[in-house]
């Protein structure tokens, strides 16, 4: 984690995805970091069942340990996977029972939730929608800010140089205006993503600078 926050401001981890992270693990992850560095914390697995009924003892449950990272705390992702299809009276319930402050990302896999409706409630309660680049659809999805921050993740393989300027282009206007933007390539045994991910920095940046 330390030589990672020396190039990068912002990590996923994947670890909280499996299990509820430890008093000892945050503190072990604050001191790694520097103080402008900050984590997305992908829920844990379980929430996209039990969590998302909306149960606000559930939540609690939940979101108790991410309270320490204090305001090293960028995000906590919340995935919905595909067999679960749209369902509004369940997202509602999980909106309002969500603590007002803890900032909160969803990622909805299945496409029925993808229409106004579902965009509309995430604005009303200022939760964002992860926007998701799927390797198994053949185009690019669609950027809609819902919240105050904006979520990325890429998740095909590899990116070439145009595609990474494309993206970079896709993600000045948010920059631009002062949002929070955390993007996120597939995890790779070889460190291929960070490569990645620091060809977007450096892209995104050349067009904050130049314009």
């Amino acid at each position: 984690m330390r030589l990672y926050s020396v190039r990068f401001d912002a990590v996923e981890l994947n670890n909280t995805f499996y299990r509820r992270p430890t008093a000892s693990s945050v503190d072990r992850w604050l001191a790694a970091t520097p103080p402008d560095f900050r984590f997305a914390a992908k829920a844990q697995r379980s929430a996209a069942a039990g969590i998302a009924t909306g149960s606000a003892a559930d939540i609690d449950w939940l979101t108790e340990p991410y309270r320490r990272f204090g305001d090293r705390l960028g995000v906590i992702l919340l995935g919905i996977p595909d067999p679960i299809a749209r369902d509004d009276d369940r997202l509602a319930a999980l909106l309002r029972s969500w603590p007002s402050d803890l900032p909160l990302a969803v990622e909805l896999a299945h496409p029925s939730w993808h229409v106004d409706e579902t965009f509309d409630r995430l604005t009303a309660h200022g939760a964002g929608l992860c926007v998701t680049d799927r390797p198994d659809v053949d185009h690019a999805p669609t950027i809609r800010r819902t919240g105050p921050l904006l979520y990325l993740r890429l998740r095909r393989h590899d990116y070439p140089a145009a595609e990474i300027d494309a993206w970079a282009a896709r993600l000045t206007p948010f920059l631009d205006d002062g949002r929070d933007v955390y993007a996120f390539f597939r995890h790779d045994e070889s460190g291929h993503a960070t490569e990645l991910a620091a060809m977007l920095a450096e892209a995104a940046a050349r067009r904050l600078v130049h314009g």
